[in-house]
């Protein structure tokens, strides 16, 4: 066996424990690793393995789109640079139903208005971190999940009370 296929075999059996559903903004897959939320995907995953926290996060997701706020145990652990983390904490401060800019995440977190939009689009936990609460100061700005700005203005339009 060659090196490639050694690495991909080693890949396979290091998967992570997924649990997928359906929602008002299409699948979602959520994953975990050591007892972790490590991710949140648009899609279907192909494994699912329903763990405690993976099913605790759904029903999390589920409450969520019915209009409930999100819990503020779950735990998260995104994999990223410490720049990014510190953005995705200060995201994880902007209440729900409310926005910031990115030009304010950047005064917390550091960097530029630019920056924060990158440390957003990496962002592989959305929703439990709420990158969608961060608007551009002429605008709505960008959003890389499900439909784009249509997702992003359907989350908050949710949180603010109008959808459920």
């Amino acid at each position: 066996m060659g090196a490639g296929a050694a690495i991909a075999c080693a890949l396979l059996e290091t998967s992570l424990p997924q649990l997928s559903l359906h929602s008002p903004v299409g699948d979602l897959t959520i994953s975990e690793e050591a007892g972790e939320i490590v991710s949140l995907d648009w899609g279907w995953g192909r494994d699912q393995e329903p763990t405690p926290l993976l099913r605790r996060a759904k029903a999390a997701l589920d409450d969520y789109f019915d209009g409930k706020p999100l819990p503020r145990d779950l735990p998260l652990a995104p994999h990223g640079t410490p720049y990014r983390l510190k953005v995705w904490q200060a995201l994880c401060e902007i209440p729900a139903g409310e926005t910031r800019s990115y030009k304010d995440i950047s005064a917390v977190a550091g960097g530029s208005a630019r920056s924060v939009g990158g440390a957003n689009a990496a962002n592989p936990i959305p929703i439990f971190i709420p990158c969608h609460r961060v608007v551009a100061t002429d605008g709505l700005g960008g959003y890389s999940g499900g439909d784009g700005l249509e997702t992003k203005l359907w989350l908050l339009e949710l949180e603010r009370g109008g959808k459920t």
